[in-house]
């Protein structure tokens, strides 16, 4: 019979307990986290808003693979915000033998107190007819069923404002072991049917790659202009359409759309950086990821290196930790379709994730924000918070 010392008890509930936990709630997230099915359908008028800026690699596939879904939009209008790199003549000839594409040309310049994704936005549904708009990123390309899976999840969920991660494609051995860990945020510790059957707007996940958006519910919450000075624009609007009454769901995309964020190193240390400060409530929400990636899911790698250095209370409980920390990988990467590589190497992951929480802090309360060739600074008219 197996026995344990008082001293390894309590470190078990130190060290393995909170990985334990964790996975727990990471299993029953994957089991209920809605994905859509291929029957559904977006009712209404649905118009599909595109913004664009320096683009044009990547804004043919995006526009072709959401023409050829399953569900065929009312029509598609990309904004180009004043793009320098031929995004515009590369639209232009989509428009000219697509007639659903239409294209809204945009100087560039930001009014006072905008961010440029948001204005884009708020530009696109000015102009949009739809009594649904779905806003999907230029650098993500929709699956044929990917309209279908956002109205199954809608009405399913009866929701006004459906958002949904797409599957992540990463290169990079960096991407491969960080991109993963940000779903880690909320499949970790959030339930999520909370997020649409409870009406608390701070109870909310959005993720802005794509969004299903019922039109009188945008416009109940004040539009893209009421967030146009946010850097997580989504998830405020997020919270304003939970404020306002309606109802918010957030949903698995992987089998809807996909999409790749960094395309290096740099691009995921810098971006990442200038992200994370924002997308939580600033220094409080740095702090609570350090407590998720550091006190809960690195300890028990720490805690085997001091079993290895002669502490032996802490070798069971650390490899308890460990063993729950990789079945939480593998069991997102199979659901989400993720590199085997970032499991193995999990903990260094969790080191790089660790820096970049602390960069993004530094950087964060500095005030000031560089994105897509335009700098910013909060405290001038926008909103960082």
């Amino acid at each position: 019979m197996i026995t344990f010392t008082a001293e390894e008890i309590a470190w078990f509930w130190l060290l393995a307990a909170p990985s334990l936990g964790a996975l727990a709630m990471v299993l029953f997230n994957l089991a209920v986290w809605p994905r859509g099915r291929a029957a559904g359908r977006l009712e209404g008028r649905v118009s599909v808003c595109i913004p664009a800026r320096n683009e044009g690699r990547r804004i043919v596939p995006c526009v072709a693979a959401i023409l050829a879904g399953e569900q065929r939009p009312h029509e598609v209008l990309v904004y180009d915000d004043g793009s320098t790199d031929g995004t515009g003549d590369v639209l232009e000839r989509l428009a000219a033998a697509e007639p659903t594409l239409r294209v809204i040309r945009g100087s560039g310049e930001l009014p006072a107190g905008w961010l440029g994704k948001p204005h884009a936005c708020h530009q696109l549904a000015r102009e949009a007819t739809g009594d649904v708009l779905v806003f999907l990123d230029a650098d993500s390309v929709a699956t044929p069923t990917c309209l279908a899976r956002l109205g199954w999840v809608m009405r399913r969920t009866r929701a006004d404002f459906v958002s949904a991660l797409p599957e992540q494609a990463t290169g990079t051995l960096s991407e491969q072991m960080v991109v993963p860990l940000l779903n880690l945020s909320y499949l970790c510790w959030l339930p999520l049917p909370l997020v649409w059957l409870l009406p608390y707007p701070w109870l909310r996940v959005a993720n802005g790659q794509l969004v299903a958006v019922r039109r009188e519910a945008l416009e109940g919450a004040g539009g893209w202009a009421a967030v146009g000075g946010e850097v997580a624009a989504d998830v405020k609007l997020c919270s304003r359409i939970k404020a306002a009454g309606g109802r918010v769901a957030f949903a698995d995309g992987s089998q809807m759309a996909h999409g790749r964020m960094f395309h290096s190193r740099n691009q995921l240390w810098r971006g990442l950086s200038r992200m994370l400060y924002h997308r939580g409530p600033g220094a409080l929400g740095i702090a609570l990821s350090l407590v998720l990636y550091g006190g809960v899911l690195l300890a028990p790698y720490v805690g085997l290196v001091q079993a290895i250095r002669g502490y032996g209370d802490l070798l069971w409980p650390s490899l308890i930790g460990i063993a729950a920390n990789h079945l939480i990988r593998i069991a997102v990467a199979v659901r989400l379709r993720e590199s085997s590589n970032g499991i193995v190497l999990h903990p260094i992951g969790l080191l790089w994730m660790i820096a970049l929480l602390l960069n993004s802090l530094r950087r964060g309360r500095k005030g000031t924000l560089s994105w897509r060739g335009r700098s910013y600074v909060f405290g001038e008219g926008l909103d960082g918070g």
